[in-house]
This record gives C-alpha cells, structure tokens and sequence, in this order.
C-alpha cells in the first residue's frame, strides 16, 4: 500500500478513487465515521498508522466559496460545549489540522438545508459537512495523521437537496486531487 487511507462517508464520493489505495466508507454521520476510522486504523501497528485522506462533499456556507478546500480547521458545531465547560467538562470542538489553506469546516450530524442555519454557521466557519471533525478527531486519537479534503456540492440551502446528482462531479475532483497528491 502507499501509507494512505482514504476516507468517504459515501460510496458515491469515493466512485473514482483507483483501487491501489486502501479506502474505507463510513457511512453518514459523526459516529459511523469516528467508529469506521477507529476500526480501520486498529488494524495497523500503532508505528505504522497510515495518513488519513478525508474526501468528501460540502455546503459552502458563504456565497463565494466554491471549488475544493483542504480545511485547517474542523469544528464540531453541534455540541453545547459552552455549557458542558461550565460543568465542569472540558470539550474537545476545534481540531487544528497542518497543511490546510486557512479554510474552517463545521462538522455536525444535521443535514443543513435552511438558510438561517446555514447564516448562523457562517459567523463561525466557511463550509458545513457531516463527518469530517469525527474522522479528523479518531485519526488524532489513534495517533494517525490526518487531511480533509472537500469540494463545494451546494451552498447549504435548498440547493443541497440536489446532492444525489451532484455528488458524481464532486467524486472526480476529489479523485483527481488525490492522485496528482500521492
């Protein structure tokens, strides 16, 4: 193998990934993919932990965003860590990740379709998915490095109800960036 581990939560983001990397689908949401990249990385000697390419889909959360991001931030948007660190829980809700072009990501198990959430989002990150703070979170957890990368499929409004026939054009940027990468 070639020291990577591709990551999609869909069959459909990873169609045109070639088949010498190993690949793993996680399925949608935060704990299918935490769990999916636990297992996944259990596998190898904790020496030998492969990087962590997370390919996926993504709303733009502002009207010029578009194309493809390699995010430097992942956040998790949907827990109430403000109340939990008053309770005397520490949360762990922002992961900083090396290589990124500056961009944030929100990750949460919503599916953001409404514009007041979407403008809500915002004020605090550039693009919204559903996995990529999980995977991000257990690679850094089983000592594996990791990269997320996303391509613009919807703007997360009612656009992103459209994501079934957008998802095929998305898949081949991601697979391109992939392979001209490693």
């Amino acid at each position: 193998m070639n020291g990577i581990l591709v990551v999609a939560a869909t069959k459909s983001e990873a169609a045109h990934v070639p088949k010498r990397y190993e690949t793993v689908i996680t399925d949608i949401g935060k704990i299918a993919a935490a769990v999916a990249v636990t297992e996944a990385l259990a596998a190898f000697p904790p020496d030998a932990r492969p990087l962590v390419v997370n390919i996926g889909t993504a709303g733009a959360l502002h009207s010029h965003h578009g194309g493809l991001y390699v995010p430097s931030t992942a956040i998790n948007h949907d827990i109430s860590s403000e109340i939990l660190r008053t309770l005397g829980h520490p949360v762990q809700d922002v992961l900083e990740l090396p290589d990124g072009d500056g961009s944030v990501l929100a990750t949460g198990d919503a599916f953001v379709s409404d514009a007041e959430v979407r403008d809500a989002l915002a004020a605090r990150a550039d693009l919204v998915d559903m996995e990529g703070f999980a995977i991000a979170f257990a690679a850094a957890r089983m000592g594996a490095r990791c990269r997320l990368v996303k391509h613009v499929s919807d703007h997360a409004d009612e656009s992103a109800l459209d994501w079934p026939a957008r998802v095929d054009e998305s898949a081949r940027i991601l697979a391109t960036w992939l392979t001209d990468r490693y």
